[in-house]
């Protein structure tokens, strides 16, 4: 499974090994040194030159992205926010970002936190979880639709809804030839059962997987608001419904 990670994490990664190897050394500067704060006013009013050299390499990150015009910030997204927003990491993504970045393991109080914060994040049905329709829930899950955004972003509309992107990372059925970044869900409700206890578990996996699998690399698809709780349900349904070509 994958973690949603925002741009800037990705290139706060990239950066990283580009310093490492050239600003870094050229310099004599180490990785551990503090960001130059972005330009300020000098005596006579004119900016002062950023100092890249002396920054990290998730500062550098940041300051490309937020302070040099590189990306439209103001651009709009289907989720009603805007570029800016969508490369701000919250606390989730800011913790996991900086334990991938450091190659450190999680360690107990950490998990515990984030899956607090997932936990929070997490809204059930009004009538309780229940299986929706499988064939939805099929088409979703082969569905990679949905949230690009800058020179050619996806138009919602009838007919043109957010795919779940299961099959990325998931390989579902054996009618599709799937991915294998995570484990096969094969067979999914054919071994597990279909129990309320079991329902509720993949729910939770599907809204936000950090609240059992702190700082997963599984996207938070009913957190962040990709996917309803309807369309979570057909997925589900997909997953679960003996009719369905997973538990064949």
């Amino acid at each position: 499974m994958f973690k949603k990670t925002t741009l800037a994490a990705s290139l706060a990664v990239a950066s990283a090994l580009l310093l490492s190897t050239s600003v870094g050394m050229a310099s004599g500067t180490t990785r551990t040194e503090t960001a130059t704060a972005p330009a300020k006013a000098s005596a006579v009013g004119k900016p002062r030159a950023v100092n890249y050299a002396r920054m990290r390499p998730e500062a550098l990150a940041e300051h490309l992205i937020f302070n040099t015009d590189s990306y439209d910030l103001a651009q709009p997204t289907q989720e009603g926010t805007t570029g800016r927003d969508r490369l701000t990491q919250d606390e989730t993504q800011k913790i996991c970002s900086e334990l991938a970045y450091k190659r450190k393991d999680i360690d107990g109080k950490t998990a515990e936190k984030i899956q607090a914060l997932a936990e929070a994040t997490i809204k059930y049905p009004e009538g309780g979880i229940k299986l929706g329709d499988w064939k939805k829930g099929r088409e979703l899950a082969w569905s990679g639709f949905g949230f690009r955004t800058a020179h050619n972003p996806d138009r919602h509309g009838p007919g043109r809804e957010p795919g779940a992107n299961c099959y990325n990372c998931h390989q579902l059925a054996e009618d599709r030839m799937g991915g294998t970044l995570g484990p096969s869900l094969t067979g999914f409700g054919k071994l597990r059962g279909s129990s309320p206890e079991m329902l509720k578990y993949a729910y939770d996996v599907i809204y936000n997987p950090h609240v059992y699998f702190a700082c997963t690399s599984m996207p938070r698809m009913g957190a962040n608001g990709v996917m309803t709780q309807e369309q979570i349900q057909d997925v589900l349904a997909y997953l679960f419904d003996p009719a369905s070509p997973v538990n064949k």
